[in-house]
């Protein structure tokens, strides 16, 4: 049994990453829906949180069933991630992940993300102050080094478990590769087959297919899975990896009445959430995926993806289920 601090996860978890513009509620009510076992919000900037900036204090809304859920906040400031540890606790998460990982230019340049990745000396003087700070368990998400160079991420691992964090989630590849080339996970495993390392550590990055989960858990011996890319227009993509790793088998494709369900609810549970702009605007990312692979369907798709209307987007999504109602996914 797979446990963050208390809570129970089963032998091999699957969570839901962090991923900006994606990881909202509406999106991951259908993850867990399909099977993820712990959801993740959105990153957030704890520079935006004191500040009560709208965009930062709205990704703190999070529902009952979503449970077990982490909210994830990156800074490089004491103060202020002290600070929005306490405007984070208000929400009542089950975890509190702090995002050491992020490549973008934007965060790093600020040495937040994987920019603390330079300094890891900050990066656990910044968990063990946070672990301090609150009651609810801290979880770390990062990378395995700045480059090639530095990957020391075995010794920063067990560094952070002894400073209190409750789990770590490690994307397989450093900052400078973004997130070109192959995720190694080998480094990952070494972190796992640490004799001092006691918490869970779960693999990141280039988890598509049931077969690389189940190669991470048999083959690297790794904790659970962090799904991200993967799942983007493809909830699914849980409930299929669940499945293999129970039975060995794949499941059939979803079919076309539960991709236009998908589709219908997460459109209007963004509505619901963001309002009519952007709840329409965000959610076009996953209509390629929800519909990939039907011929000709480029003429639907490009409507969905340029109306700012929802009703027109609803529309089209109508059309598209009279229209291929009997189409078969291979």
């Amino acid at each position: 049994m797979v446990k963050i601090d208390t809570i129970e996860l089963g032998d091999f978890p699957l969570l839901l990453a962090p991923m900006e513009d994606v990881s909202d509620p509406p999106f991951r009510a259908l993850c867990k829906e399909q099977g993820a076992d712990v959801v993740y919000t959105e990153f957030i900037s704890s520079e935006g949180l004191i500040r009560d900036a709208a965009k930062s204090v709205m990704k703190l809304d999070i529902y009952e069933k979503e449970r077990p859920v982490g909210i994830q906040i990156f800074g490089a400031n004491l103060e202020s991630m002290l600070r929005s540890v306490e405007i984070v606790e208000a929400s009542k998460p089950d975890i509190i992940d702090i995002n050491f990982g992020c490549p973008v230019k934007k965060v790093v340049s600020k040495g937040a993300g994987a920019g603390i990745l330079k300094d890891i000396d900050l990066m656990v003087s910044l968990t063990k102050a946070m672990v301090e700070h609150t009651s609810l368990p801290i979880t770390v998400k990062t990378r395995l080094g700045w480059d090639e160079e530095t990957i020391k991420i075995v010794e920063v691992a067990e560094r952070l478990q002894d400073v209190g964090c409750k789990a770590i989630a490690i994307h397989g590849r450093t900052r400078k590769q973004m997130y070109k080339g192959a995720a190694d996970w080998a480094p990952i495993a070494a972190v796992k087959n640490n004799p001092r390392m006691h918490i869970p550590v779960f693999g990141n990055g280039d988890v598509n297919t049931p077969e690389r989960a189940k190669e991470m858990r048999d083959s690297f011996g790794l904790d659970g899975a962090m799904i991200g890319r993967a799942s983007i227009g493809n909830p699914w993509f849980f409930r299929e990896v669940q499945h293999y790793l129970k039975t060995g088998k794949k499941l059939l494709n979803p079919t076309m009445s539960e991709r236009i369900e998908a589709a219908r609810r997460h459109l209007q549970m963004a509505i619901d959430w963001k309002g009519e702009k952007l709840g329409v605007f965000e959610t076009r990312r996953h209509y390629t995926n929800y519909f990939k692979g039907i011929p000709h369907f480029k003429e639907y798709r490009m409507k969905m993806v340029t109306s700012d209307d929802s009703i027109d987007v609803f529309n089209v999504i109508d059309e598209v289920a009279l229209k291929f109602k009997d189409y078969q996914f291979d």
